[in-house]
């Protein structure tokens, strides 16, 4: 195993905190969310309470950069239970005067109108579940709101918190370049600094791959992407990583911060984490089913059901994978940090040099880093290029 520096987190801390409940289960959805008839809040509030106390004792002296409520739907948590966990994260830890604390919410009325709530307790970055702005494609994607619910929450947004970002799929049946490239347009009059832009995926498990729903034929896929890039790159908007644009200085600095093969946090069920050791990376894994992880907690204070120390191709691979995702690439300087060996060590030279002459991959003594052809074969690229001697 290589030898890692004597401090091997270069960087912040970032936490993320996993609500699972939803009010209803999309179709299109493989994430670790459930719907329930009634949540004991308190019970909810302790056990996150308990598993944050039991991981920053873990992490006793790091830095917290970011926070991160997802799910589920975590708009769904009460108010009281953002604040005590925000409370927690800034006494319990060094936070950053600027600390990036980020909510994803859905826009239906209801929640909408608990934006302030959430704002009032330190939220200052907020991520909506738009996805379309067509009523017909929200009622194909099992959505619970309308698209005139969508543009007021994302103006109340707009003008309730520093930061805002909404998400948007593409790639739905017989949706059309053209179409997509016009409903894009009307998203740039709303979007503000940040937008996530995904293709839908049929995913085992979920509603749509259960009724046979097909993904969107390649050629098609591939003209949407095109799209989305021209669209939002003249716009303003590029895109820092294979599905999130922003501009300059807007970038989710959680997500960033992971792909980049930072540390983290995972509270809640399913959530996970990494955390640099002196032997190594530790992979952290949460209980995936709500009530089980919460029983855990309160039998054992935390709900852990694995931990293991990456072997060093894995965590290579894993820095490898996020990294190349990301338009800035994988640095040199910080694998070796990461990892205590060169990239060069983990790639096989004979496919790294067909995909740089394919115009696929560029290597720098600096970085390496997929072109924007390599992006849109992503998938490919990683699998020729991760492929050991």
């Amino acid at each position: 195993m290589a030898v890692l520096p004597d401090n091997p987190a270069p960087t912040g801390l970032s936490v993320y905190i996993h609500w699972p409940f939803c009010a209803s289960k999309c179709p299109y959805c493989d994430f670790n969310s459930h719907v329930a008839e009634t949540v004991d809040h308190a019970r909810w509030r302790w056990g996150l309470m308990a598993e944050l106390e039991h991981f920053a004792n873990e992490t006793k002296g790091r830095a917290v950069t970011s926070m991160f409520f997802g799910g589920g739907t975590p708009s769904l948590m009460a108010p009281e239970t953002a604040a005590e966990l925000i409370s927690a994260v800034k006494s319990k830890w060094s936070a950053a005067d600027d600390l990036e604390i980020t909510l994803e919410a859905n826009p239906s009325t209801a929640e909408a109108s608990l934006f302030q709530a959430f704002r009032d307790v330190g939220v200052n970055r907020l991520s909506l579940g738009v996805q379309s702005f067509h009523d017909e494609h929200l009622e194909f994607l099992g959505r619970g709101h309308s698209a005139d619910e969508a543009t007021r929450a994302i103006n109340l947004a707009a003008q309730t918190f520093p930061r805002i970002s909404f998400d948007l799929i593409y790639g739905l049946p017989e949706q059309t370049p053209e179409q997509w490239r016009d409903e894009l347009r009307g998203a740039l009059d709303l979007a503000g600094d940040h937008l996530s832009v995904y293709q839908l995926t049929i995913e085992p498990g979920t509603v749509f791959f259960r009724d046979g729903i097909p993904a969107a034929d390649e050629n098609i896929g591939a003209a949407l992407y095109d799209v989305t890039q021209n669209t939002l790159d003249d716009a303003g908007l590029v895109a820092y990583e294979i599905s999130n644009h922003a501009r300059a200085g807007f970038e989710c600095r959680h997500n960033l911060d992971i792909w980049r093969g930072g540390d983290y946090v995972g509270i809640g069920p399913g959530a996970h984490g990494r955390q640099s050791m002196v032997s190594g990376t530790d992979a952290l894994y949460q209980v995936h089913n709500p009530e089980r992880w919460l029983a855990k907690v309160e039998s054992d204070g935390h709900g852990t059901a694995k931990r293991h120390t990456l072997e060093d191709g894995a965590r290579a691979d894993e820095i490898l994978m996020t990294g190349l995702r990301l338009r800035e690439g994988v640095q040199a300087e910080r694998f070796k940090h990461l990892t205590g060996q060169d990239i060069s060590a983990f790639l096989d030279k004979t496919r790294l040099g067909q995909l740089m002459q394919g115009g696929f991959v560029k290597q720098t003594e600096s970085s390496l880093r997929v072109t924007a052809s390599g992006r849109l074969c992503l998938n490919e690229v990683l699998r020729q290029l991760l492929v050991r001697p």
